[in-house]
């Protein structure tokens, strides 16, 4: 496999490629275009999106190991085809409606700031990942792993208690009202 190290890419249009399956060490991408890029058996090991756009992009056993995304449009993109092995990544403000996260393993994750509107968890493990001041508007969560997971400023979330473990999760008083919706409660 190639290998390229501590390169910037600005302003590059990768968009309808197939990226040949190389590593990408402690590279950044700036104002970058993935949109319907099959990025699939790449590995990116300690690099840095900024302002990239990745819509129908394949990721099929795509690796991100130690991986920050900040202000990346990020819509309907299927995180469940990743390789999970050492998977860590950090959104900062970037927009992942219609994401999915099914059935994968993202244990102490970072979203700060971020939409996640619509995005699916089902089965997801997100034990010990926080959602910064992010909206989850029609977010589904079932059969999910959110253990010690902070909903303090997250917003719009519905989440079921009944069929999600959510043990030592952080909740304000105010988001008490999306663990009751399915009851038709009235919380003043």
């Amino acid at each position: 496999m190639q290998l390229t190290i501590d390169k910037t890419f600005e302003n590059q249009n990768f968009s309808d490629q197939k990226l040949p399956s190389r590593e990408y060490d402690n590279c950044t991408f700036v104002n970058c275009d993935f949109s319907s890029t099959d990025m699939s058996v790449v590995t990116f090991l300690e690099c840095r999106f900024d302002n990239c756009k990745f819509s129908s992009v394949m990721m099929k056993e795509t690796s991100f190991q130690e991986v920050v995304f900040v202000e990346c449009k990020m819509l309907g993109l299927d995180f469940s085809t990743c390789n999970d092995f050492m998977f860590s990544v950090e959104f900062g403000k970037c927009n992942l409606d219609l994401a999915s996260f099914y059935g994968f393993v993202l244990k102490n994750t970072v979203f700060n700031n971020c939409n996640l509107k619509e995005a699916d968890f089902t089965e997801t493990d997100l034990t010990g990942s926080v959602f910064h001041n992010c909206n989850l508007s029609n977010a589904v969560f079932k059969n999910t792993i959110a253990e010690r997971v902070d909903f303090r400023t997250a917003e719009n979330f519905t989440i079921d208690p009944e069929n999600n473990r959510l043990k030592k999760a952080k909740f304000s008083t105010s988001g008490l009202s999306g663990l009751l919706e399915k009851y038709d409660l009235i919380v003043k």
